[in-house]
């Protein structure tokens, strides 16, 4: 599972395949792996609201990028997830991306990402500086001191980051979330469950080598590097 934690598609896009993943038969033989996928690589360190950059990016005024982020909060909402539909922020993610290769190292990588999330998209205080990172990676059970090294090493795996973005390149992704299953059964952006349950059944029963096959219809949300995909009211 690729994604950022500043796209709030994969926050909603991952309740939604963790649901269908519930109820899947084969669940105890299915290993969910996070990767890593910056939006905006060249995004500044210094956290900025969103709402404005919002209006910015897509021309929009004030009042339109709002009511954009209130349509993500519906479907947010609507998976039973907590969302700010104002008062966040952004910044850029590449430490949130080396802590999370860190946890993976640790077995807590899941804990790490929901803790992430959370900060990013239901609490008001901001999730991008390394204070609140180490503060988030002990909620998620590990060892902050060991936390606060990694995030004082620019280098800790920095590498680990760029082998992900690199092969999601090199499967064709674009935009995030983007689920590869089996390592050849692709589904792009945020599906309904149902599509994710289609898909896991799909790459259960055909466990051959096959190419890559996209999933999924074409009016999903995602984000790219131009933006998140939103409705204007």
């Amino acid at each position: 599972m690729w994604s950022d934690i500043n796209c709030p598609w994969c926050y909603i896009g991952k309740a939604r395949f963790e649901q269908a993943l519930a109820v899947f038969p084969h669940r105890a033989e299915v290993e969910v792996v996070h990767r890593s996928f910056e939006l905006d690589p060249n995004a500044p360190r210094t956290a900025r609201p969103v709402i404005p950059l919002l209006a910015a990016k897509y021309g929009m005024s004030l009042e339109q990028a709002e009511a954009a982020e209130a349509r993500i909060a519906e479907n947010a909402h609507a998976q039973g997830l907590p969302y700010l539909d104002s008062g966040r922020d952004a910044a850029n993610s590449f430490d949130m991306h080396r802590l999370l290769h860190f946890a993976k190292e640790h077995g807590r990588q899941a804990e790490l990402l929901d803790a992430l999330y959370r900060a990013n998209f239901a609490e008001e205080r901001s999730a991008f500086d390394a204070q609140r990172l180490v503060e988030l990676a002990a909620e998620a059970g590990l060892d902050s001191g060991a936390a606060a090294a990694v995030l004082a090493d620019p280098q800790a795996y920095a590498q680990a980051v760029r082998e992900d973005e690199a092969t999601a390149s090199a499967l064709g992704a674009t935009g995030v979330p983007f689920f590869v299953l089996d390592r050849r059964l692709g589904v792009s952006d945020t599906q309904p469950a149902e599509t994710f349950t289609r898909a896991l059944e799909q790459a259960w029963e055909s466990r051959l080598p096959a190419p890559l096959i996209p999933v999924g219809g074409a009016d999903a949300q995602a984000c790219g590097p131009d933006g998140c995909e939103l409705t204007r009211r």
